[in-house]
């Protein structure tokens, strides 16, 4: 049963670390303008631009962490994650806008014109402040990011981190501005907007930084390290080699396609338990993954021939019993048992018998000839009739097994009556080493001799099993 998203709590704590991002920006950046007019100083005003900057990439994260929680519909089958990675893109256009303000200004008051700025307590109290507020919504928001794999966190949190440096970069040229007086060097006023200087280097530095990341992650850009540690994780037993590895990220998630190889002669079931084991495994790297694995059949070195006609058969959807190889000089003969459908026409059967006969020449190129005995068979009847069979079967039964030459003991014996003759079901106790050939060899000699001494028997199933230590 599936979690309705909505209802997720990793989804509200989100939304709770962006809103309150929101709501400090608003209150810092009204702080700034207001001191920064003031003032007069291009380092705050241009610290109130970034801050005002941090109001809007808050208030879009925020709208994107909202729209990001929404759950997989028909049009957006990944999801709504990449609503983060549109949002951090965001961000870095209004960075470098905002870059290109400060640089244009700062230029046109070191060269140009210069505007007086005046230093007063209110300067360093709001910068302080700014620092306080932007240190513990950084930590915050990289707390979250870290916890829930989300790029819109992770961008605002790298945001506000460099806002520390960059008012920290401010105070210093008020701190110039302030003693230029006392120590004579009028150059130092203009600190003030080398310092405006300073916090756009930083803040365009930021900005590319925050926009490699968000083109990669929307190109789908996976990294390498992360896509070995993947396919290091994919070889798991049952996979005989890890094809491809395809990771994709999508907000906080990660999409991972994974192409693996197992051997052809395992069965479906053994194959589905090896991909669920990749699945597994990849989670393990990637936690929270959504992993699709593809798994492909190959030949192994080990493939005899056994598997080879079986596998031949199988492809078409029938099988294959009584398999025996002749070997004439360097050459070899097949004769095999083929199961057809029984409501198959000759010419449909014919049909498989030439395919079946293609792919093993393919396979086995040393065959001189194959002889195929086609044996029809039918839906298993659920509804067969079975009684227990008179005490003088059971006794010609039992007569006839006591009489046969080097049998072993006979164990669970089990006459039964249907419309087509007798049943005969028993077990032969054997040594636990002994040849499950030559004994098989005994059951077909037994077998024999059973239907020339009880004629009316139509079918004899024998259970080899390890006999019991006294």
């Amino acid at each position: 049963m599936r979690t309705d998203p909505r209802s997720d709590p990793s989804r509200r704590e989100k939304q709770v670390v962006a809103f309150s991002s929101v709501v400090a920006a608003v209150g810092l950046t009204l702080l700034k303008i207001v001191v920064g007019l003031g003032t007069g100083s291009i380092g705050i005003l241009s610290e109130a631009a970034h801050s005002l900057l941090d109001l809007v990439a808050a208030f879009v994260t925020f709208v994107a962490v909202r729209a990001s929680g929404r759950p997989a519909d028909r049009e957006h089958a990944y999801g709504h994650g990449k609503v983060e990675n549109l949002s951090a893109l965001f961000e870095t256009g209004l960075l470098i806008a905002t870059c290109a303000w400060i640089v244009w200004e700062s230029s046109r008051r070191l060269l140009v014109h210069e505007v007086p700025v005046e230093v007063t307590a209110w300067s360093f109290a709001v910068m302080g402040i700014s620092i306080v507020v932007d240190l513990s919504r950084s930590r915050a928001l990289s707390a979250a990011a870290q916890k829930y794999r989300s790029q819109a966190l992770e961008a605002d949190a790298l945001h506000f981190s460099t806002d520390v440096w960059s008012s920290s970069v401010v105070i210093l040229g008020l701190i110039c501005v302030a003693l230029a007086d006392g120590l004579g060097a009028p150059w130092l006023r203009k600190a003030d907007s080398v310092a405006a200087l300073g916090v756009a280097g930083v803040a365009l530095w930021v900005s590319l930084r925050l926009g490699k990341k968000s083109v990669d992650d929307l190109l789908d850009t996976a990294p390498p390290d992360l896509t070995e540690a993947v396919a290091r994780a994919a070889g798991v037993a049952g996979v005989a080699k890890v094809r491809k590895v395809r990771l994709r990220r999508s907000g906080g998630g990660v999409f991972a396609d994974v192409t693996v190889e197992v051997e052809r002669q395992a069965s479906l079931e053994r194959a589905h338990d090896t991909a669920s084991e990749v699945e597994r495994a990849v989670r393990g790297e990637v936690p929270n993954a959504d992993v699709v694995v593809h798994v492909e059949p190959v030949a192994s070195g080990a493939e005899g021939l056994l598997t080879l006609v079986r596998l031949a058969a199988a492809r078409l959807g029938l099988g294959a019993h009584a398999i025996r190889r002749h070997r004439a000089g360097d050459l070899d003969a097949l004769d095999v048992h083929l199961e057809v459908p029984g409501d198959l026409s000759v010419g449909q059967v014919d049909e498989l018998v030439r395919r079946f006969e293609s792919q093993l020449r393919e396979d086995l190129p040393r065959l001189s000839a194959i002889h195929v005995h086609t044996e029809p068979v039918a839906e298993l009847d659920l509804g067969l009739a079975v009684e227990e069979a008179d005490p003088e079967d059971r006794a010609r039964v039992r007569e006839a097994l006591d009489a046969l030459p080097d049998a072993p003991e006979v164990e669970d014996l089990v006459v039964t009556r249907t419309e087509g003759g007798l049943r005969v079901s028993f077990s032969w106790a054997l040594p636990a080493d002994a040849s499950v050939a030559s004994a098989r060899q005994k059951a077909i000699g037994a077998e024999r001799i059973l239907r020339e001494r009880v004629p009316r028997i139509s079918r004899v199933l024998i259970r080899l099993g390890e006999r019991k230590r006294s």
